[in-house]
């Protein structure tokens, strides 16, 4: 949706196939031949930069009113008619702003399982973890706990910001690409489609790398047998696969959502509960008291996190 909603702005007329597969040809499948990913660096944090303006625009367009909903006058009332936004003509009616008038009521939803599944895709960077370890320059765990926690407190930030300001501006009409609500006229957003689209085109290959890996685990192919060659073979089966599967996956909020209830409450409460029991179980004897008594909060976490896949898978088919 990203790229075709680009070149829309630019005013070329696609079909979502052709975008998808022309920026996969073009784009995604060199970078995710690259071996060695930090060469990528620059673009990251371009990428990063593209996202605070991003941040800063929605929030322009907010505070400035360039898509609220008019008011009309009230016969007999000494109240102004309240314009519309400059933009919001240009916004498809499925697009516009729809607010209730639940208040913070809404919160107790079910559909507020969503959102927690979609904001458990936000963190999954476990899969990467050891590989950019490594690739840290003077990596000491000192240096890269504190790499992490800066990294992870940016992200915070901006996942909390550029949510809030999609709903305050839209509601209930936002996309799960929330850039799809705003005008193809409006230029402050159309760069922003061009700043986000940038930075997801050079994250994409560092995710990628830890699912190409995973992979090559499962098939328990050594790490001495990962040619070059295997490594480009995989490349093309495994971004072959995921390409087709996103032909067919239109529903960006279905995606996310469904992802974060089943693989991120996996990465983030299941798995990591799991290993430690393990590994409190391996020491045996050598385990300490407290590490044993934090194996039942462990567990009860991994409980939580199954408890919370269900419900998000559930309400995430209902998006379909």
């Amino acid at each position: 949706p990203a790229g075709r909603a680009l070149l829309a702005t630019a005013g070329v007329q696609t079909s979502r196939t052709a975008a998808l597969l022309g920026i996969t040809g073009t784009a995604l499948l060199p970078l995710c031949l690259l071996k060695n990913l930090s060469s990528l660096a620059p673009f990251s944090l371009l990428g990063i930069g593209g996202m605070f303006y991003t941040t800063v625009a929605m929030a322009a367009r907010y505070l400035g009113g360039a898509y609220k909903l008019g008011v009309p006058a009230v016969k007999g009332s000494k109240a102004a008619a309240v314009p519309a936004g400059k933009y919001l003509a240009d916004v498809a009616t499925n697009l516009q702003p729809q607010f209730g008038n639940l208040g913070a009521s809404a919160a107790l939803s079910p559909n507020t399982f969503i959102l927690i599944s979609m904001l458990s895709t936000a963190y999954m960077a476990h899969f990467n973890a050891p590989k950019f370890f490594v690739e840290l320059k003077d990596n000491t765990i000192k240096r890269y706990n504190t790499v992490v926690g800066t990294s992870f407190a940016i992200s915070v930030l901006l996942f909390a910001l550029v949510g809030s300001l999609g709903f305050l501006t839209f509601g209930n009409a936002s996309s799960g690409l929330i850039l799809n609500n705003y005008s193809g006229k409006d230029a402050l957003m159309s760069l922003s489609r061009v700043a986000v689209a940038v930075s997801i085109v050079f994250s994409y290959p560092l995710i990628f790398a830890g699912a190409r890996d995973g992979w090559l685990d499962l098939l328990k192919i050594p790490a001495e047998k990962r040619t070059n060659s295997t490594l480009n073979k995989a490349t093309l089966a495994i971004l072959a696969g995921v390409t087709v599967v996103a032909s067919q996956l239109k529903e960006l909020a279905f995606i996310m959502s469904l992802a974060g209830a089943t693989l991120g409450n996996a990465l983030i409460y299941v798995y990591p509960a799991l290993m430690f029991r393990s590994t409190v179980k391996g020491m045996g004897e050598k385990a300490s008291k407290g590490l044993k008594r934090e194996v039942p909060f462990a567990m009860f976490s991994a409980g939580l996190g199954v408890v919370m896949g269900c419900i998000g898978a559930k309400m995430a088919f209902g998006l379909l």
